[in-house]
């Protein structure tokens, strides 16, 4: 696999990206874009692994810092709406690229918002021919919510009324640490190395205004006009990004749809159990769906879908 540093601008930012492509290659690459997942940075060594199995099928693989993280300029600024924004923007910088067949273009998104951004972008931008969303949120209220006690998410909400009139009083409002006081980290997160390599660079204070767009986040809704091929990967059991929002966005798509369920694993574990088995499964995805442009597949009905379930040895 190649890797090679690119550049593109959204919205006026630079943005810093990674080109990775097969050692050789003939004629213009299926591309893959990929925002990282929550809080994520697109040098984790946690996705070589997949881009490794992509380029080895002879895709192109375009991974980004979000507008104000890693090392993409822009205001450090905890946002779905950006984030859709740099996605979107990144297929047309793909587009514009010699080595890019623009007619065969999928996007994979992994870990939270890292996968509903994926839903969220198959819906809004019909250059993208295919989708891979692992362990999505689906509704962001929602998965708030449950991180909480009832008594811990009134309180949470109270405070985000306050910081609201404060807001709009005084011009500002509070700095929090987005793990900690957005985001309710497991115990199993606070011990995972899986994302060390990187944890350091992630901000520790954005304003806490960031959880209103959270509030409001919803691939689900996308995922019910969805006709873009659509695979789903969740874990049964998941206390980070739970199982029900894997099934909703699968149950809720329109298009050729399929699900992948790991049983007896976690989260952050199942990143390294499984991942000889999953990503076999996202190659061969982009490989069914990522196919000539001038091809559409589908079914009598509009729909092909199938479920899998990964077990432990």
């Amino acid at each position: 696999m190649r890797s090679e540093d690119v550049v593109f601008y959204s919205e006026g930012s630079r943005i810093s990206a990674s080109w990775r492509t097969p050692d050789r290659s003939d004629g213009p690459l299926r591309a893959i874009v990929q925002g990282p997942g929550w809080l994520g940075l697109k040098d984790a060594k946690l996705y070589v692994r997949y881009h490794e199995a992509l380029t080895a099928a002879g895709f192109g693989v375009l991974i980004l810092d979000y507008r104000g993280f890693g090392d993409s300029e822009g205001e450090k600024k905890l946002s779905p709406a950006v984030q859709l924004q740099d996605l979107r923007n990144a297929v047309t910088y793909l587009t514009t690229r010699d080595d890019v067949d623009a007619d065969r273009i999928g996007v994979f998104g992994s870990g939270g918002t890292g996968g509903g951004n994926a839903v969220l972008l198959a819906a809004v931008d019909d250059r993208v021919r295919a989708a891979v969303s692992q362990l999505p949120v689906a509704n962001g209220r929602d998965w708030l919510h449950r991180m909480r006690s009832e008594y811990e998410w009134l309180d949470f909400l109270k405070g985000l009324d306050d910081d609201r009139r404060e807001r709009v009083t005084t011009g500002k409002g509070r700095l929090v640490h987005p793990r900690e006081e957005i985001m309710v980290p497991t115990p199993e997160r606070r011990a995972t190395t899986v994302k060390a390599d990187v944890d350091s660079r992630i901000p520790t204070a954005v304003s806490l205004a960031a959880a209103d767009e959270i509030l409001e986040y919803d691939p689900l809704s996308a995922a019910r006009t969805l006709t873009t091929p659509l695979l789903v990967i969740g874990i049964e059991g998941d206390a980070t990004t739970p199982t029900d929002h894997a099934v909703a966005i699968y149950e809720a798509a329109k298009g050729p749809r399929s699900l992948v369920m790991q049983r007896h694993t976690t989260h952050y574990a199942a990143y390294d159990k499984y991942w000889e088995k999953v990503t076999p499964a996202i190659v061969g995805w982009f490989d069914t769906y990522l196919t000539n442009g001038d091809v559409v597949i589908t079914t009598q009905d509009g729909r092909a879908e199938s479920v899998t379930y990964l077990e432990g040895q």
